[in-house]
């Protein structure tokens, strides 16, 4: 669970800056939040920064979403998913 656990931590430190909610997994609808997170990340324009990232920054964030997506989907098989299949 490193990746997911990774991936929460950078997130709820980013919104710790701008007092936004904090991401959990203890909970169904934390565990689809933090999914709903991951899809969004996962769209093909907010992965490559609109264009705007080498390929091989994209290849290592995309590897890095993948695998919290799938620890997350190994927790709960009832997340749903529309990036990451």
């Amino acid at each position: 669970m490193k990746a997911l656990q990774a991936y929460i931590d950078r997130k709820n430190r980013w919104n710790a800056i701008f007092k936004g909610e904090q991401f959990e997994i203890q909970t169904a609808q934390g565990r689809q939040r933090v999914a709903d997170a991951l899809d969004a990340d996962l769209s093909p324009e907010n992965l490559s920064c609109d264009g705007e990232l080498p390929r091989s920054e994209i290849q290592a964030k995309y590897r890095a979403l993948t695998a919290a997506a799938q620890e997350l989907q190994k927790l709960d098989s009832t997340v749903k998913f529309y990036e990451f299949c």
